[in-house]
């Protein structure tokens, strides 16, 4: 693993990380919701579609299949439930709000219904929020897309109860020997120290990694693709595409600055290859932050046992030729808080410390997790005190802080890793650049995308020039939403036929960076459970829905599928 010099923090910090994931959502949403549906028969429990991943994705999942009187129970490996969208990714991404429609966009209501109640304002004057572009909350339209991460758990929560949809938490997949497959067709499913399995007749695989798609044997792929393999021009190597999250002009990338003879600084490497060139790398991860500025809410940044200011070298080494400003952005939520992103050339992303995790087994990704909140935690300490960083820029951070009523069993750091991208299935279709631009149209349209094509940075290298650079980082859009077929939520019929993939979906690289938005994996969700119910009231395969009665089934349920309806029923700002 690279960046090892945090190893000793990151491992102080593990009992930190042991408190997340064993407490922040309990308080919200505990380890067991709702009436049991599903019939246990013995140790094992039966049921008609079972939810492998307990993001935003797949409770809307189980939440479509409840309405439809299936039987339904959500299995979550970790302690947390929602995925980002109740872990700190308050500030909706999306593009276009008309995109997005049924139990998606139910969700957003719900959230505008909260906030309609002047109790919800605690820290803030309701009229005086403003949210993104300084848009205020009464011209969100018939829902509201910024929310405080506890906001988002209650929600779900109270839905779920309505419901009766039960969601076992630290339920973990056996990936080794827990997935029975018989005749192209998930049997049954085992949890990691559990005799029991889960059986049922259509599998959801909604997690951010696919691990139930890759233990079931299905095709899928990590990384990114070479431009010519599907003739598109922004994936693979994109050093030429690397403007945006720069260092300043001139940043020295060795030990001793100026010798090239003492190494490399941790994390850089040499020149990359051409551009067009496809790797095996991910676009970073981070810890998405919830900060105040509120003093009586507001948790100071500590200065970490085991902290070693060498790990940010590069950080300081920006300031020093030229940097003025913070290296954060600040998205803002309802009650003085912030949906706090990275930004500039070395921010919360931990570039480089995230290629592993897709492939990771559960103990090696808790180490990940640890050592992206070591950056994380260290980084923050840094900007507000050290004295190499501007005086300006260290107010602006102290002037910050984790909120002490957000993840309180973490001490305002949460569990919730921003997995951007992990596996991704090899389905029926591949969507790809050409979906996203219109020069190609996905057919059986299961939903809209809506955001440009984005990627994070992947790497940190050696430029031509003899400084440092970030390479990966791609935002490329203009273009209008457009539909996602169902062949790209669905494996290929011969690998598995009672299999649904909504997160982890066939597309590529830069095409997964414009799919990859909570309220577009909240529709393809619901699609998928929908799919589930044709398929299991037709005793067919999933890959065997008539597709045709699938798109108006969606329709009736008030999803966008194709873009120039969606924009006609686009309600009014108000």
């Amino acid at each position: 693993m690279q960046f090892t010099r945090r190893a000793l923090l990151a491992a102080l910090l593990a009992a930190l990380l042991a408190a997340l994931l064993s407490g922040h959502v309990a308080g919200h949403l505990g380890g067991c919701i709702g009436p049991t549906k599903p019939v246990r028969t013995s140790t094992d429990l039966v049921c008609d579609v079972a939810v492998y991943g307990a993001t935003s994705s797949g409770l809307i999942a189980a939440i479509q299949a409840a309405r439809e009187g299936r039987r339904v129970v959500v299995l979550e490996p970790s302690e947390h439930v929602g995925g980002l969208t109740t872990g700190g990714l308050g500030q909706t991404d999306i593009g276009n709000k008309a995109a997005v429609g049924g139990l998606s966009r139910e969700f957003y209501r719900r959230v505008k219904e909260h906030y309609a109640d002047p109790g919800a304002w605690v820290h803030q004057v309701r009229t005086d929020y403003r949210g993104p572009a300084g848009v205020s909350t009464y011209v969100q339209g018939d829902g509201m897309w910024t929310f405080e991460p506890s906001v988002a758990s209650a929600v779900f929560a109270n839905w779920l109860e309505e419901e009766e949809v039960q969601v076992l938490t630290r339920w973990r997949l056996d990936r080794e020997r827990g997935v029975r497959v018989e005749g192209g067709r998930i049997d049954w499913i085992r949890g990691e120290g559990r005799t029991g399995r889960c059986r049922a007749q259509v599998f959801i695989d909604a997690t951010y990694e696919g691990d139930l798609m890759a233990a079931a044997g299905v095709a899928y792929t990590v990384g990114r693709e070479a431009n010519a393999e599907f003739g598109e021009t922004l994936n693979g190597v994109q050093t030429a595409k690397a403007t945006h999250h720069q260092f300043v002009p001139g940043v020295d990338p060795y030990v001793v600055a100026g010798d090239p003879s003492s190494g490399l600084l941790p994390g850089v490497e040499g020149p990359p290859p051409p551009d067009g060139t496809g790797d095996a790398r991910v676009q970073a991860y981070c810890i998405r932050m919830c900060l105040t500025d509120v003093p009586e809410n507001r948790l100071p940044w500590v200065r970490p046992e085991g902290y070693d200011v060498a790990d940010y070298e590069l950080l300081l080494r920006d300031f020093e030729a030229g940097q003025t400003r913070a290296p954060l952005y600040h998205g803002h939520l309802p009650n003085r808080k912030t949906d706090t992103n990275n930004n500039r050339a070395v921010s919360i992303d931990f570039i480089g410390g995230s290629a592993s995790w897709p492939e990771a087994s559960y103990a090696e990704r808790d180490a990940i997790r640890a050592e992206h909140l070591a950056w994380q935690a260290g980084l923050m300490w840094t900007l507000a005190h050290h004295e190499r960083v501007p005086e300006p820029v260290r107010q602006e951070v102290r002037r910050w802080g984790l909120c002490r009523d957000e993840f309180a069993g973490g001490l305002g750091w949460q569990s919730q890793l921003y997995v951007r991208e992990a596996r991704r299935m090899r389905g029926e279709i591949v969507m790809t650049e050409h979906h996203c631009v219109g020069r190609a149209v996905a057919a059986d349209p299961v939903g809209l995308a809506a955001y440009t094509m984005d990627s994070h940075n992947v790497q940190r290298h050696l430029g031509p020039d003899g400084t440092v650079r970030n390479e990966g980082d791609v935002q490329v859009g203009g273009f209008p939403p457009y539909p996602i077929g169902y062949g790209a939520i669905v494996p290929r019929e011969e690998e598995c036929s009672n299999l649904l993939v909504p997160v982890c979906l066939s597309a590529t690289h830069i095409a997964f960076g414009s799919i990859r938005m909570e309220p577009v994996f909240m529709v393809l969700g619901q699609s998928a459970a929908v799919a589930a119910g044709m398929a299991i009231d037709g005793r067919s395969s999933v890959q065997g829905v008539d597709r045709d009665a699938l798109g108006r089934r969606l329709v009736e349920l008030g999803q966008a599928v194709v873009w120039e309806d969606a924009a006609e029923r686009a309600p009014a700002a108000r």
